[in-house]
């Protein structure tokens, strides 16, 4: 069956992986790429596809309601995988604003797009909206989230996912709007913008740069590898039930200092440096504000329901990824010094 699906933030870390398995798996749909190329969002991510007859790239802001609603209305998408958001934390605690316009205000723009050209025909429609496990709060010492668990964000962007994902399911519920939330752990794989944790500390320890740790270092995150993310996306996309949530979850639960020393012992290996001196690059900060002490994700119904269940251990994960940064050192620059924008207005603005 022809689909035409529109992934949007498809140029980013998550996105990309979805867009390149789309594009693979199924030469039959149309795969529409909607990404307004913000710092994050990165074409080198998916020049390996990019020619595909069934690929297309839509450069357009989720913030623009009409642009939205005439990109629906050109395209007749039937299905949405939606990714485009704001998601980093730190930023924002320095800009809620921001936040709330992409992720709430965006999301909202989507869904009144949807809904104008569905015309609530919504055979073989879906909006797929992906969330965090940050919209939960955090837990104690033991625990998990299920897709039950009462919402309690306690950052501006939890609170902004959170959000978006009560407006998703008050469509579903008020317009009858098909949808599927699923809730993810913290990623990390291939392609991720170095302002995270996993791939700043590459690129600092190859610079030899401090590793700011906050706090003690005792935060807990379950970690999920990106290329098994897409790969539940897919599965709950097209297995899923309507108006269903699903946990993605790694079933990896790290302290942050435990995987910043394991991390550190992997790339003096890999850099052939003395063993430890690596690690001789933790500096410990003070902590930010309303940071959650712990997140671990129950993903036992996706598994069962669906079958999906992860595809590495961490440690392996963490050996792709190191392995992939290592291996991709123009990428790093390019992702760290702008000149990727470059490559945008060369392909796309001519």
């Amino acid at each position: 069956m022809s689909r035409k699906v529109l992934i949007t933030g498809g140029a980013g870390f998550i996105g990309s992986h979805v867009v390149r398995l789309f594009v693979n798996k199924y030469p039959e749909y149309e795969i529409f790429n909607l990404d307004s190329l913000t710092y994050a969002g990165n074409l080198e991510n998916l020049r390996d596809i990019e020619e595909a007859a069934n690929y297309s790239f839509l450069k357009a802001d989720i913030n623009d309601a009409a642009g939205m609603n005439s990109l629906f209305e050109k395209h007749h998408f039937d299905s949405v995988i939606h990714l485009a958001a704001e998601s980093h934390v730190d930023r924002s605690i320095k800009d809620a604003l921001a936040f709330v316009r992409t992720n709430i205000i965006g999301t909202v723009n989507l869904l009144n797009a949807a809904l104008a050209i569905w015309k609530e025909d919504y055979s073989n429609k879906m909006f797929y909206h992906i969330s965090t496990d940050e919209v939960y709060g955090t837990l104690g010492e033991t625990g998990l989230f299920t897709e039950a668990t009462a919402y309690d964000p306690n950052s501006p962007y939890s609170a902004s996912k959170a959000g978006s994902d009560h407006f998703v399911r008050a469509y579903g519920e008020t317009y009858g709007l098909p949808y599927i939330i699923s809730n993810c752990s913290n990623n990390y794989g291939p392609n991720q913008f170095p302002e995270k944790l996993i791939p700043l500390f590459i690129n600092n320890i190859i610079e030899e740069k401090p590793l700011p740790v906050y706090g003690d270092g005792k935060y807990t995150r379950d970690w999920l590898y990106v290329i098994d993310h897409a790969t539940a996306i897919d599965l709950a996309i097209h297995k899923g039930k309507n108006k269903e949530t699903y946990n993605i979850g790694g079933f990896n639960e790290w302290q942050n200092i435990d995987l910043v020393e394991t991390l550190c012992k992997l790339m003096d290996q890999k850099l052939e440096r003395e063993e430890g001196s690596s690690a001789k690059l933790i500096t410990f900060i003070q902590d930010r504000p309303g940071h959650d002490k712990r997140y671990a994700i129950d993903a036992s119904k996706i598994n069962k329901e669906l079958g999906w269940e992860p595809s590495v251990t961490f440690e392996e994960g963490l050996e792709k990824t190191i392995d992939w940064y290592l291996n991709n050192g123009t990428w790093l620059k390019n992702v760290t010094s702008g000149a990727y924008r470059e490559y945008y207005e060369e392909q796309y603005q001519k």
